[in-house]
Order: structure tokens, then C-alpha cells, then sequence
């Protein structure tokens, strides 16, 4: 029996809607297990080969805006590969929700109200061990 969604619906289903991001990181996993740089046809190839050349244009376009994927000129094409994977990419999104808003005390209060305990502590484990790489580097004047 074919494996489906949430919704019920099949993730390869013609006409399916993709949740945001999803195409996105599927490109960026495709391009993780690549060889090295390729074409965006072998893309194309292993998300199945039912998308648009178009579309995956477009989606390695955006992700190289992002700095997520870079390309090389392969004679009259480019060869891809990613820059990042799909928690950067995800960090991405975040950073430019929050950049988009004016009050970022509260978006960020908020979003730290929201957090399972278990992520909140998380939190505060990575920016104290951020704090630390900061105090420990060098030409700061803070190690010691």
C-alpha cells in the first residue's frame, strides 16, 4: 500500500501541494547525497523526475539567494551543490521572520514563551556554549 501524508493524500500525488519549505529541502537532501556538483536535471532525476526543469530551477535559484546552494559553471549550464542543509535553512527562515518584524524583544519573548521545556533548555545550553566559543576566541580579548 503507498505510504501517505497527514492528509491522507500520497507525497509523490500529481497536483499535491507541498508543505512551505518541503520542495526546498528535498532539493538541498538530493543535493547532500550527490557525488559532487551536478547539473539540475540529476535533481530533477531524484526528486522522481515529475517536476517542472523549470521549477527546479527556480527552487535551486532561491536556495543559492539564500546561500544555501552554490553553482559552478559546467559548460553552457552550472553544476549545483549545497552550501547548507536543512536546519540552515530552516535557521534561515527564521532569522528573516524575525527580521521582518519591529519589535523584536517581543517576537522573541514570545517565541521562547512558546517552547517545550525541553527545547527551552536547549536554548539556553546553545547560547551559553555560544557565549563560551565567543569568550574563548581569538582576538576578542575576552579569553581566559
Amino acid at each position: 500500500m503507498a505510504e501517505r501524508d497527514e492528509d491522507g493524500a500520497r507525497p509523490d500525488a500529481p497536483g499535491r501541494r507541498r508543505g512551505q519549505g518541503e520542495l526546498e529541502a528535498q532539493v538541498l537532501s538530493a543535493l547532500k547525497a550527490a557525488p559532487g556538483p551536478v547539473p539540475a536535471g540529476w535533481v530533477r532525476e531524484r526528486l522522481g523526475g515529475t517536476l517542472a526543469y523549470t521549477t527546479v530551477m527556480t527552487i535551486l535559484t532561491r536556495l543559492q539567494a539564500k546561500g544555501a546552494v552554490t553553482r559552478e559553471r559546467a559548460g553552457r549550464s552550472f553544476a549545483w551543490t549545497a552550501a547548507a542543509d536543512a536546519a540552515g535553512l530552516a535557521a534561515h527562515r527564521m532569522r528573516r521572520v524575525l527580521d521582518g518584524e519591529t519589535d523584536r524583544e517581543a517576537v522573541l519573548a514570545s517565541f521562547v514563551a512558546g517552547l517545550a521545556p525541553g527545547d527551552e533548555e536547549l536554548l539556553r545550553r546553545l547560547l551559553q556554549e555560544t557565549d563560551e566559543d565567543d569568550r574563548d576566541a581569538p582576538g576578542t580579548g575576552r579569553a581566559g
